[in-house]
């Protein structure tokens, strides 16, 4: 008798993950980069532009709206930064170290953004994790532990997606290091995408499955060579989730307006020329 019954709860959980994805619609939704440190004029209006024009379901950004850093300016930075956003886009903010510095500044995030300093959100078949490291470069245990609990509340979704600000698992993952706490959470609850921004350079690696993205600056100024083909250019990206994959479009901004795929992209630049 207990062998006739064993199998059903796995049965089950099969034919709820299949009717997910049967009726789930695809959809597509965009990502941007660093409006700030040192904004360059006109540069994020221009990436808002040409995303609205791509007609994303949503946006979400990696963090860095406003320059900040300052109690006394922060509030009018806010204002003037909502007047560049497009009514009609639902827009998710992830918070920045230009964002959130301060007691104060963590009060203006939650009302600008409308949210709290970590949350998720489904879109059909995806689950989305926004998370907070705006003020060390490292996340903490309570941050941790929050992540964990969001995931495996959420872990149904077929497709999950963790955003944060500073890319903490960038050195763990470019030297292969399976013990990255973040890591180590994403396989254990089927995470395919860990996106973050803060050093404005499109960076990409794929490690043990999971794909790992800093994305390029929306408007943040270039470092380093400020060559496109070292990842240092202007861009939004677009992904449209089919299923359980996402496919990434990174799109610079016009008049050069060239597309690449993560395939092009590796830890220092392209890898392969267009």
């Amino acid at each position: 008798m207990i062998r006739r019954f064993v199998g059903r709860p796995i049965l089950a959980a099969a034919v709820l993950q299949a009717a997910l994805l049967l009726s789930a619609a695809d959809f597509h939704f965009a990502i941007l980069g660093d409006r700030t440190g040192e904004a360059q004029p006109g540069i994020y209006e221009q990436v808002w532009k040409e995303t609205a024009a791509d007609h994303p379901a949503f946006v979400v950004t990696v963090g860095d709206t406003i320059q900040g850093l300052n109690d006394a300016t922060a509030d009018r930075e806010w204002r003037e930064a909502q007047k560049i956003f497009i009514k009609g886009i639902p827009l998710y903010l992830t918070p920045g170290n230009h964002d959130i510095w301060s007691d104060l500044s963590e009060r203006l995030f939650r009302k600008y953004s409308g949210r709290p300093i970590h949350y998720s959100f489904d879109h059909d078949q995806a689950h989305f994790t926004i998370l907070d490291n705006s003020r060390d470069d490292q996340f903490s245990a309570s941050e941790l532990a929050w992540l964990e609990a969001d995931l495996r509340a959420h872990d149904k979704q077929p497709v999950k997606f963790v955003f944060s600000h500073r890319p903490s698992w960038l050195i763990p993952v470019l030297l292969k290091n399976p013990r990255d706490p973040v890591h180590q959470l994403a396989k254990k609850y089927g995470v395919q995408y860990v996106i973050s921004g803060h050093v404005h350079q499109m960076i990409h690696s794929n490690f043990e499955g999971i794909e790992y993205f800093s994305m390029p600056s929306a408007g943040g100024h270039l470092r380093a060579s400020m060559k496109y083909e070292d990842g240092w250019f202007f861009a939004h990206t677009m992904v449209e989730v089919t299923g359980t994959e996402a496919h990434f479009q990174v799109k610079e901004v016009k008049p050069s307006a060239r597309v690449t795929t993560p395939a092009y992209w590796g830890a220092s630049g392209l890898l392969h020329h267009q």
